[in-house]
């Protein structure tokens, strides 16, 4: 009733295949009245149909399996490829027809794909048309892979898919937000929401019930207001006032008796437990096991649910099944609603559910291959834990093996928490548990903390050897490592790594990851040895997959260690793997490696790197690895002076891992550099102090470093030396404990030129030569240019402004190398203040302006009103510059069009060009033939030529004469 309009839509899809119909709505809103209605048709179509059950932890592809064992169509005369052997553990029925397994694979997301094709390739010799699926809500996240698998498939004339679903129960990172936001092109798309039924429809549906005969106006207003216009609703509240003979047929009407005493039930839960009170004893206990067991089962299960012998529970199915409470085909019985099912399951007394869940776990038994999962969940439930062990480990290895390991890591953290396991069971799910949680490609989320405190409590375990202890710890190092906590992570592997001596592998990667130094008092010596450990262990093993992953975790371990000869292992890394699991591996190298240069300032390596990372992590769709790579990409554009919109990136940066600290705490520092450069100086001091005090709780010493040295700049623009000497005092000493001074780009200046406006020369220069000797032999390009700069404060603070000029220029060009602009304006900056002090006054005023310029358009307005101030003081005028909306240049150079020819001039290609200043190839082609055109000139050679002499960059010129 009311949804002509609907089935027709329905129909009119589905005529035109291949189609993906979407019916929606709430529960009891008559989805799947409206699909029965269209099953019952005559057209002359092959339908699969199935129905996920509401279990607590779904069958990974069990309506899928449950659909096709519905059919009657006989295996044997279908023409299957070998790909069809793959199907053997989903139907070990069809053993005897189906050809011989293939040979299994080591990665589970290649055996998942294969059994997807599989499946596939079975709907299409089936000649299924239609394929649906109700009540998608519940599906595993296995089953909705496979759905939009079908659906990428659909344009190679695939079945068409009708899936219904309940809106408001599908959780925000469920697989089916995608397949219903996702709708692929090229095939017919119908999106049906199933509305409540208006009060005309209402009063339909309840005369359709009554012998067709019409009803009140009152009545049809009582039944409306009170059931919201869910048919489900309607249905069950009619069929429980005829029952009760609440309903009379006065002056050719239907009207309802004691309207004010007799409350109709609000809600299907009382109706039914009514409706089902009213049934015989025998169907009363049918009905709650069929409640229990939750999902379609056959007589002989529900039988053995119940206690009940088979003839006996034939005769309550029927009864049942008469009462219009449970629905029966050829593959067994159920409830017709799920609501009806639920609320029959709430009436049983808790005492004596955990004898019907037990009943339930036996009788499912013998089914083959045994459910694994509602077995787990039966046992759970009956509080036989030695059983509910058994089927959750077993089912915890199913979902691995489908690549679903938020759902083991859920089946086994349960376990762990709520059940009483001997100490070797307990270490044995706990290990389990945390390979399956370092398996998850998912953001740092409940999931995540949960299954760290899990294995943090089950090491409290009494009676547990040092060996299951090391098994326990080596996961739980490298899961609080991606969530930050570094000293952590280093206790728990080091502790893990002494009793890993049967394991060799683990032992390796144990090792490496003891090799990194973002943690520890240890020297660099220290991580160093742990390295060559893992890799005396990694030279005996076979895998390429094993000797890949140590190898490439080393090279990133070595680029933070500062030595020089990662480099050689980093060039022959590969770009891409021959699996899922290698290519996410490739990423996460890859990452690591493009971090370790954007510490070496190898920016160009690290753009490259990132770039590989981020291509295969979203291949991968790893969530996590993703945000990393963004997070350092966003560090790069900083770095290169690419500010457009980073403020904005950093904030949804923030909100995308908050729940990591180190990822989150990594996104609050470039806002933090972003506010320092702005002058919003506040912001910058608080955000750089929480970035400072979180890195050093959670023993992430290498992100002290810049932290400490951008609040000691700040204060010493106050003029308090002495809190930028203290602030910075701990990070030093970290440095100099463990020796890698690649980490001290932006520490070392600060904290030089805190001990010289300090007054102390000596310790000045020590750390300088410090500085130097520890940087020795390395290709650093950042820590290098930022020694220049030390040395270059030095030379001003001993008052030989000459050459310190020549050194504040040398260190502008090693920062312009890079590309690292702002660094370059910083130190242009000082340049010209020694040019100042030395008589120059002239020259240092106009390379003042140059900058007060060039910092107002990078976006580093504080520092432009510092350098505006300077010039005043020095009797300058302060450029105007354009503040905002778009302005004309006439026959001048824009800025933009100044940037590309400063970088001819500098004998740059279009190519680097492009790079440096992250523009595309066309958008640096059209600006030079632009400032070729405003400056009457046809080749590159002329125009650098046209540009010095027409004076374009008389100060850098000037600059260089200088030096």
């Amino acid at each position: 009733m009311g949804r002509d309009r609907e089935m027709a839509a329905l129909r009119g899809a589905l005529a035109r295949p291949p189609a993906i119909v979407l019916v929606e709505g709430e529960a009891g809103i008559g989805k799947s009245r409206l699909l029965r209605e269209w099953l019952a048709a005559p057209d002359q179509r092959t339908a699969l149909v199935s129905v996920c059950p509401p279990l607590r932890e779904s069958l990974t592809l069990g309506p899928i399996v449950d659909a096709f064992r519905g059919i009657d169509h006989p295996v044997s005369g279908l023409r299957l490829t070998e790909l069809a052997g793959a199907l053997r553990p989903l139907f070990p029925e069809w053993s005897a027809d189906l050809p011989p397994a293939p040979q299994p694979l080591d990665d589970a997301k290649a055996a998942r794909h294969r059994l997807f094709r599989a499946l596939d390739e079975l709907l299409r010799a089936l000649r299924v048309d239609v394929l649906v699926l109700e009540d998608a809500h519940w599906a595993d996240e296995v089953t909705l892979e496979f759905l939009l698998f079908v659906t990428s498939r659909q344009q190679a004339h695939g079945p068409s898919l009708v899936i219904s679903y309940r809106p408001e129960e599908v959780d925000d990172g469920s697989l089916l937000l995608r397949l219903t936001s996702r709708l692929p092109a090229g095939v017919t798309q119908l999106r049906i929401a199933l509305a409540p039924m208006r009060p005309d429809d209402t009063a339909a549906l309840v005369s359709s019930m009554l012998d067709g005969n019409p009803i009140s106006h009152e009545f049809t207003t009582f039944m409306h207001e009170r059931t919201g216009g869910v048919p489900l609703a309607l249905e069950e509240s009619v069929r429980l006032m005829c029952d009760r003979a609440d309903l009379v047929f006065r002056d050719g009407q239907w009207v309802r008796l004691k309207l004010r005493e007799l409350q109709v039930p609000p809600t299907v839960r009382d109706s039914t437990r009514e409706r089902v009170g009213r049934l015989s004893p025998t169907a009363q206990q049918v009905l709650r096991a069929a409640a229990t067991l939750a999902q379609r089962s056959s007589v002989a299960t529900i039988a053995m649910t119940a206690g009940l012998s088979p003839a006996a529970c034939r005769g309550a199915v029927a009864e049942a099944a008469a009462a219009g409470v449970l629905d029966g085909d050829d593959r067994g019985w159920r409830f017709r609603h799920v609501l009806a099912a639920t609320a029959v399951y709430e009436a049983i007394p808790l005492t004596d559910r955990r004898h019907v869940h037990l009943q339930a776990g036996r009788a499912l038994e013998h089914i083959q291959p045994p459910p694994v999962a509602r077995l787990a969940h039966h046992f759970r439930e009956a509080g036989d834990t030695r059983s509910w062990a058994r089927y959750a480990e077993q089912s915890a290895e199913l979902a691995m093996a489908s690549g679903d390991h938020t759902r083991a890591v859920d089946l086994l953290v349960d376990l762990l928490t709520w059940a009483v396991l001997a100490p070797v069971d307990r270490a044995r799910v706990a290990r389990i548990a945390g390979v399956a949680a370092l398996g998850r490609r998912e953001a740092v989320d409940e999931v995540y903390h949960r299954v760290i405190r899990t294995l943090r409590s089950v090491l409290e375990t009494p009676g547990l050897s040092a060996r299951q202890q090391a098994e326990i710890r080596n996961p739980l190092g490298r899961l609080l490592i991606t969530g930050g906590e570094a000293q952590a992570a280093l206790s728990e592997l080091e502790q893990a790594v002494a009793n890993l001596d049967h394991d060799p592998v683990e032992a390796a990667r144990a090792m490496t990851y003891l090799g990194w130094a973002y943690a520890g008092p240890w020297p660099a010596s220290t991580h160093r040895r742990w390295l060559d450990r893992a890799a005396e262990l990694t030279a005996g093993f076979d895998s390429p997959a094993e000797r890949l992953n140590l190898a490439g975790n080393r090279a990133a371990a070595l680029l933070m260690l500062g030595e020089e000869e990662a480099w050689d292992v980093v060039a022959d890394l590969p770009v891409d793997g021959a699996t899922p699991a290698e290519r996410l591996d490739v990423a996460r190298i890859h990452a690591n490696v493009g971090t370790g240069a954007l510490i070496w300032g190898r920016y160009a390596d690290a753009e490259e790197h990132l770039a590989v990372a981020m291509r295969l992590a979203d291949a991968e769709q790893a969530s996590r690895l993703h945000h990393n790579v963004e997070l350092e990409q966003a560090n790069l554009a900083w770095l290169t002076g690419r500010w457009e919109d980073l403020a904005q990136r950093s904030a949804a940066l923030a909100d995308a891992d908050r729940d990591r600290p180190a990822h989150y705490l990594g996104s609050i520092r470039l806002a933090a550099r972003l506010a320092a450069a702005a002058g919003r100086r506040r912001a910058a001091e608080e955000q750089f102090r929480l970035v400072l005090e979180e890195s050093a709780r959670l023993g992430a010493a290498d992100d002290t470093m810049e932290a400490a040295a951008a609040l000691a700049r700040l204060w010493l623009t106050d003029g308090n030396s002495g809190r930028a000497l203290q602030i910075t005092n701990e990070p030093m000493e970290t440095v100099r404990r463990k020796g890698i001074w690649v980490w001290a780009t932006d520490l070392v200046p600060a904290r030089v030129e805190a001990h010289l406006a300090a007054g102390d020369l000596v310790a000045a220069t020590r750390l300088g030569d410090q500085f130097a000797r520890g940087l020795r032999g390395r290709t650093a390009p950042a820590p290098r240019a930022a020694l220049t700069v030390c040395r270059a404060l030095l030379l001003a603070a001993a008052g030989d402004h000459a050459r310190a000029a020549s050194a504040f220029d040398r260190a502008a060009r090693a920062w312009s190398a890079l590309p690292r602009p702002y660094d370059a304006m910083l130190a242009r900056e000082r340049q010209a203040e020694a040019l100042i002090a030395q008589g120059q006054i002239e020259r240092g005023r106009e390379l003042l302006a140059a900058q007060y310029e060039q910092l107002f358009r990078l976006g580093a307005r504080g520092d432009a009103d510092r350098v505006a101030q300077r010039l005043r003081e020095h009797g300058a005028e302060v450029p105007r510059l354009w503040r905002g909306g778009r302005r004309g240049y006439g026959d001048q150079l824009s800025p933009r069009e100044l940037d590309v020819v400063q970088l001819v001039v500098a004998g740059k290609t279009n190519r680097e060009i492009s790079r440096i200043l992250a523009k595309s190839p066309a958008t640096v082609d059209q600006q030079l033939r632009a400032a070729m055109r405003k400056l009457k000139v046809s080749s590159r050679t002329a125009l650098a030529v046209k540009a010095v002499e027409a004076g374009v960059f008389a100060e850098e010129d000037s600059l260089d004469d200088a030096s």
